[in-house]
C-alpha cells in the first residue's frame, strides 16, 4: 500500500469519526471545526502532495518527514491553544451563571421571608 494511499485513508477516517461524532452530537461544530480542517488539509496535502514538497524545499526543511513533524506539532498546539480558549470561556459564563444562581436564591429566600411574616 502506497504512503499516498494511507495517509488519504487516515484523513477520510478521521473525517468521517469527527462528521458522526457531530451528527451524534457528542462534539459541537465549535469545537469540531479546528478537527474538521486538520482533516480537510489532510486529504488534500495527500492527494496533492507537490504542494507539501514545495513548501518543506521553501521553508528550508531537507526531508520531507522533519517538515510533516514539525507541522503536526504546530497543528497540535494551535489546536490546543484553541481549545483552551474555548475552556477559559466556558469557565467564565460558570462563575456569571453561578452568580446568578446565587443572586436567585437570595431573592428566593427574602420572598419567602416576607411571606412567613405576613401568613
Amino acid at each position: 500500500m502506497s504512503v499516498k494511499i494511507l495517509s488519504s485513508l487516515l484523513a477520510l477516517v478521521l473525517l468521517a469519526f469527527i462528521v458522526e461524532l457531530v451528527r451524534r452530537e457528542k462534539l459541537t461544530f465549535k469545537y469540531a471545526a479546528g478537527w474538521l480542517l486538520v482533516s480537510c488539509g489532510g486529504l488534500l496535502l495527500s492527494f496533492f502532495d507537490g504542494i507539501l514538497f514545495s513548501l518543506s524545499r521553501f521553508l528550508g526543511f531537507e526531508l520531507l518527514s522533519n517538515f510533516i513533524f514539525f507541522a503536526m506539532i504546530g497543528v497540535f498546539v494551535f489546536l490546543s491553544l484553541l481549545l483552551t480558549i474555548m475552556l477559559c470561556q466556558q469557565n467564565i459564563r460558570n462563575d456569571r451563571m453561578a452568580q446568578k444562581i446565587g443572586l436567585l436564591e437570595n431573592r428566593l429566600e427574602k420572598i419567602e421571608r416576607g411571606q412567613g411574616r405576613k401568613e
